[in-house]
């Protein structure tokens, strides 16, 4: 492995990295080298996908169609030893 001395960092920057490090709970150099594996595209962001395609049923039972969901799923709730 190699060692790369990086000089130039500024005040700023110092402390902006190791407020970044102390965040994820990690050292300061583990933290830079996430950064450049970011930005050099060798470690890819997780993505994090939201789905949504749900949304338009949120809040539309009434207390009937709940009665009759809960009706239809009785059986599923039993087991071997219940029949």
């Amino acid at each position: 492995m190699k060692v790369i001395t990086i000089r130039g960092l500024d005040d700023s920057l110092v402390k902006a990295l190791k407020e970044r490090a102390k965040q994820e709970g990690i050292s300061t150099n583990l933290t830079l080298l996430h950064i450049i594996k970011e930005r050099l595209g060798l470690k890819k962001k997780p993505r994090n996908v939201i789905h949504n395609d749900l949304d338009h049923l949120a809040e539309t039972w009434n207390d009937s169609d709940l009665y009759e969901f809960v009706k239809r799923i009785k059986d599923f709730a039993k087991t071997d030893e219940d029949q």
